[in-house]
């Protein structure tokens, strides 16, 4: 499977003020911009690059941390920190405009890069997308907070990458999933390094996307799989009546639903795109 997605999606970095920024694209087009959860990676959006890639320009990330990208300088980053981070990043690839799509924990980050967006020019946001979004756990009270947190850097110190990917990546299909969408789960949480893993999860134990999402301007939308128990359908509204956005629910597919279905979720990430740019 590597070799394979290496192949088709070749990497490519940049250098930035905290060191480097991997990611793999493909299309030409406006770009659109995709930014994994915690137990993903930039080839969990296989099925984007390929699909989309005749009508955008389509950008994944291995976020701060993950694969080759170095890790935040903080040991403790927030989504804010990642946002900057990702700011820079989208300023070196010389870009002045993008759709931002960021699915769970990576939704976190796309909220707060919206928010941020006065610092963001000359870049333009045109729309913001939220896929199946982790809403974190900064509202919560100082202990459970840091309970959260130390639950999943136990979980990896005890299971490690492959042990971690081995006990949770079916969690995040449908009952019904494909065994190559299976797969492409399994392989992707297997590659997630135990310090990327370890500040991406301060960064969900201790920030709030409800706070960014009330600074943010932009036109956005909300798609959830009707399968999802980690971000379940009814907290995903509950995100979309926050943001005043429009809600999509997705058909029989789980919280990874745009690998489960990547011809479903890239048809209703089309969809929501000239929804939210109309709104």
């Amino acid at each position: 499977m590597s070799a394979a997605l290496d192949a088709r999606f070749p990497l490519q970095q940049a250098v930035c003020s905290h060191g480097r920024v991997v990611w793999r694209e493909a299309g030409a087009g406006v770009p659109l911009v995709l930014l994994h959860g915690i137990g993903a990676g930039a080839l969990s959006w296989a099925g984007q690059l390929a699909g989309l890639a005749g009508t955008h320009r389509v950008i994944a990330w291995d976020a701060p941390g993950y694969g080759s990208s170095t890790p935040l300088p903080m040991a403790q980053p927030l989504a804010a920190d990642y946002a900057r981070a990702l700011g820079e990043w989208l300023g070196k690839l010389g870009l002045t405009e993008l759709i931002l799509v960021g699915h769970s924990l990576g939704a976190l980050v796309a909220a707060a890069f919206a928010a941020q967006a006065a610092e963001q020019a000359p870049l333009r946001l045109r729309s913001l997308v939220l896929a199946s979004p982790a809403r974190g756990y900064g509202s919560a009270a100082p202990a459970t907070r840091l309970a959260k947190w130390q639950e999943r850097i136990d979980v990896m110190a005890r299971l490690g990458p492959a042990g971690l990917a081995e006990q949770r990546s079916a969690a995040l299909c449908s009952s019904a999933a494909s065994p190559a969408a299976l797969a492409l789960v399994r392989w992707n949480m297997a590659r997630t390094t135990p310090g990327g893993y370890g500040q991406a999860a301060h960064m969900l134990a201790h920030d709030d996307l409800a706070t960014h999402l009330r600074k943010v301007k932009a036109p956005t939308q909300v798609l959830c799989g009707d399968q999802d128990a980690i971000t379940p359908p009814a907290a995903c509204r509950e995100v979309a009546a926050q943001a005043g956005a429009p809600f999509t629910l997705l058909e029989g597919v789980a919280h990874a639903c745009y690998v489960e279905d990547a011809p479903q979720f890239n048809a209703a990430l089309l969809n929501a795109v000239p929804t939210a740019a109309a709104a």
